[in-house]
């Protein structure tokens, strides 16, 4: 099978629960530049691919915002397929299958052939889709692309019986960062704040933003001690982080309220219980954790 792979054209790669390249044969490689033993998170290989315009055709003049959206979509679920364009002129239809341990498979062929204007209707749609599902400000996922991810979640939770939890963050006291420091202030908190939690969840993990200073968190796989763990990661760094220079003494907080995700629940209930330990959280003095089965 190995053999196989190594003489395939199609490109095959696959990616561990952190992200990090542990297998691809020599047609992904050389598409994404990749010498023989190179092992790159996926995040790093499309920076570097960017930067060197290579691998991926990636259109944008800011990788970073690029990678926080591609991440809220990437590894989210069991399966998905998209069509992809790359530097060296092929047209790609690319393929991810997910394993309940968070590595994933990757897989590509070459779909060049097809009439090009048939692939300049179907990137519009995509690029459509993909701003329908982000967060314009953060790059993460928007409040209705959380909900789609929330019910895709709660439908497998049902089928696999596997546990899994949801969070929701609010930002502390922010009314007065933006009163105080001005609304890009608050801007850049937010930023900042999204890419601190960023750094502490995994591929599988949904983050995204449901607006203002509230945020969402869904943990697939994932027991309450376990995400009450994370979520305390969370409380850390964020209570550490110290996201303006001009003022590097300006810190904030956040508090979070977490659930399990129960076998009889719809959007509503695990939100509304979510949200029920939030307000408990904000209650006992906030920068705290609330949380409930």
């Amino acid at each position: 099978m190995l053999a196989l792979l190594h003489d395939s054209a199609t490109l095959v790669a696959l990616f561990d629960q952190h992200d990090v390249l542990r297998y691809a044969n020599p047609a992904f490689r050389h598409a994404f530049d990749l010498t023989p033993t190179e092992s790159l998170s996926w995040s790093e290989l499309m920076r570097r691919n960017h930067l060197r315009g290579q691998g991926a055709r990636i259109e944008t003049d800011d990788i970073e915002t690029w990678l926080r959206s591609a991440c809220s979509r990437r590894g989210k679920l069991p399966y998905r397929a998209f069509e992809a364009d790359l530097r060296d002129g092929r047209w790609m239809w690319m393929s991810e299958t997910m394993s309940a341990n968070g590595w994933m498979l990757c897989q590509a062929s070459e779909i060049t052939e097809l009439r090009a204007d048939r692939r300049a209707l179907r990137q519009e749609r995509d690029v459509a889709l993909r701003a329908a599902q982000t967060d314009p400000m953060t790059g993460i996922s928007n409040r209705t692309h959380l909900m789609q991810l929330l019910e895709l979640l709660l439908q497998r939770q049902r089928g696999q019986h596997a546990p899994a939890c949801l969070a929701i963050l609010d930002l502390d006291h922010f009314k007065r960062i933006n009163d105080q420091e001005g609304h890009p202030a608050g801007d850049q908190v937010i930023r900042s704040f999204v890419h601190t939690v960023r750094g502490l969840l995994r591929q599988r993990d949904g983050f995204g933003r449901l607006g203002g200073e509230e945020f969402m968190i869904l943990l697939p796989h994932t027991m309450l001690a376990d995400a009450e763990a994370r979520c305390g990661r969370v409380l850390a760094a964020v209570r550490a982080d110290r996201p303006l220079a001009a003022k590097p003494e300006l810190g904030y907080s956040c508090s979070i309220g977490l659930t399990t995700l129960r076998r009889d629940d719809d959007i509503a209930a695990c939100y509304a219980r979510a949200d029920e330990a939030l307000y408990h959280a904000k209650g006992s003095g906030r920068d705290c954790l609330s949380s409930t089965v």
